[in-house]
């Protein structure tokens, strides 16, 4: 998959499982990974290009004797999942005229 496509959906899938209530490193890989694969090592540059951005908050808590840090959505995170899916929608368009000018059956 193309780096920058494959970049606006880990960001997505990141945004929207924060839609659902805050939460942690870890856990968002768990969560992420039943849809798409991503490591820890790829999930921590986007939690802190989102933060840079705006579209998600973090604070630090302990737990089990250690600093867990905690992420939650913002407002411009929410607009910038809607506005993702306005472009999915244009891509879905582009995939199904490609795939009736091939012939194709969609599945």
């Amino acid at each position: 998959m193309e780096a920058q496509l494959r970049r606006g959906i880990l960001d997505a899938c990141v945004l929207a499982v924060l839609e659902r209530g805050e939460s942690y490193g870890y856990k968002l890989v768990t969560d992420i990974n039943t849809f798409i694969e991503i490591t820890e090592s790829t999930l921590y540059p986007i939690l802190k290009r989102l933060e840079a951005s705006n579209m998600l908050t973090v604070r630090t808590m302990e737990y089990n004797g250690r600093l867990r840090k905690y992420y939650s959505i913002t407002d411009a995170g929410r607009n910038r999942v809607t506005e993702l899916l306005s472009e999915w929608e244009e891509i879905d368009k582009v995939y199904r005229y490609i795939i009736e000018e091939r012939g194709e059956n969609r599945e």
